[in-house]
C-alpha cells in the first residue's frame, strides 16, 4: 500500500500508483508513467504524485516534463515537503533556489533519524564531532555560561560540547532527531524550531556551534545575522560547511548547498565578528569520495576593551562581565 504521507486520499488512484511503483521496479519507466499519469487525472491536487511523477520523467529523460511536474507539486504544496523546488532547480544551468524547503528538511531527517549516526559514521565516516573537538581544543578559557548546539540533529556533538559550558541547549526542526538526542542525556533543553525564523534570545550564549547545518540552508545571512545578535560580548561562533569553489553557493546535486570561502568571510565580517579563521577540513566521504568543506571559527566583538592577538589566540572567549 501507498504510504500514509504519499497516499492521495482516493484508493483508486492509491492503487494506480502502486502499480506504477511496480512497472518502474521492472524497469519499464515509460509504462509506470503512463500509469501514474492515469492516477493523477483521478486526483489532480496530489503534490506526492506530481513529484513522483517528476522522478519518473527526468528518469526517462524528459526534463521538461519533470521540471513542469515538480512545478505542479510545488503548486499544489507549497510547503513542499518533497523538495521539488530543488529537484526542478538542479535542472537548471544556475540554480534559483538559495535555501531548502523547512518541510522537506523536517520530514527527510524524521525519516532518517533512526538510522542517521550508524549512516553517518558507520558508512560515511562523518568527521563533524572531531572536527568540531579540534576547533575548540584551541581555546583558553575553557568554560561559557551557556552554549547552543544549532541544528543538534541525534546529539552527536552533545558530548563534545558539554564539557565547554554550564548549560546546553540545543535547536533542530527534526522531533524525531530531538527524540534521539534527549535519550543522551547531555543537553539541559532541547527545543524544536526552524533556525532560520527564530527569535533573539533573552539571555545571550557564549558559544554556538552548528555543525554540517549550514548545508541545507543555502543562503547564510540570516542565520548569521542571527548568530551575531546571540552571542554574548566576545561570544564565539563554530561552524562547518561544504566548501564550493568559484560561487557564494552552490546547490550540488546531493540536494545540498556548499558555500564560498570569501563568501561566508565577508558575511561574518559584515555581521560585525571581530576575528575569523577558516580552514580546510574533510567533512566526510560520499560514495568513497572526501567532501571537503571549511571549518570556521569566528569571535564576536568584545566590549571589555582586551584586544586579540593572531594566530591561537583568535580561539580565545572574552568575558562579557
Amino acid at each position: 500500500m501507498v504510504g500514509k504521507l504519499f497516499a492521495s486520499g482516493d484508493l483508486h488512484a492509491d492503487r494506480r500508483a502502486e502499480f506504477a511503483e511496480t512497472w518502474a521496479h521492472l524497469g519499464d519507466l515509460d509504462a509506470a508513467v503512463d500509469v501514474l499519469q492515469g492516477a493523477l487525472e483521478l486526483v489532480p491536487t496530489w503534490g506526492a504524485g506530481w513529484f513522483r511523477l517528476g522522478e519518473y520523467l527526468e528518469r526517462v529523460g524528459d526534463l521538461d516534463g519533470a521540471a513542469q511536474a515538480w512545478g505542479r507539486a510545488i503548486q499544489e504544496q507549497p510547503d513542499d515537503p518533497f523538495g521539488a523546488v530543488l529537484r526542478r532547480d538542479l535542472l537548471r544551468e544556475q540554480p534559483l533556489s538559495d535555501t531548502m524547503p523547512p518541510a522537506f528538511v523536517e520530514m527527510l531527517f524524521d525519516q532518517y533519524a533512526p538510522r542517521f549516526e550508524t549512516s553517518l559514521l558507520d558508512h560515511l565516516d562523518y568527521q563533524g564531532p572531531q572536527i568540531i573537538a579540534d576547533a575548540l581544543a584551541q581555546r583558553t578559557e575553557p568554560v561559557v555560561d551557556r552554549a547552543l548546539d544549532l541544528g543538534c540533529g541525534t546529539g552527536l556533538i552533545g558530548p563534545v560540547l558539554r564539557p565547554y559550558c554550564r548549560h546546553l541547549t540545543g535547536v533542530d526542526l527534526s522531533q524525531a532527531m530531538l527524540d534521539e538526542a534527549f535519550a543522551k542525556a547531555v543537553y539541559d533543553r532541547l527545543d524544536k524550531a526552524d533556525i532560520q525564523a527564530m527569535p533573539i534570545p533573552d539571555e545571550p550564549f557564549g558559544l554556538i556551534v552548528a555543525s554540517d547545518v549550514f548545508n541545507y540552508l543555502g543562503a547564510l545571512e540570516r542565520i548569521i545575522g542571527w548568530c551575531a545578535a546571540s552571542l554574548a560580548p566576545g561570544g564565539i561562533l563554530v561552524f562547518t560547511v561544504e566548501q564550493a569553489h568559484g560561487r557564494d553557493v552552490t546547490l550540488r546535486k546531493t540536494q545540498r548547498f556548499a558555500h564560498g570561502r570569501a563568501y561566508v568571510s565577508d558575511l561574518l565580517l559584515t555581521a560585525g565578528f571581530a576575528t575569523i579563521e577558516n580552514r580546510d577540513v574533510v567533512l566526510r566521504k560520499d560514495r568513497g569520495d572526501d567532501v571537503t568543506g571549511l571549518c570556521i571559527v569566528a569571535q564576536s566583538a568584545t566590549v571589555t576593551g582586551r584586544r586579540l592577538d593572531d594566530g591561537e589566540a583568535q580561539f580565545d572567549v572574552v568575558d562579557a562581565d
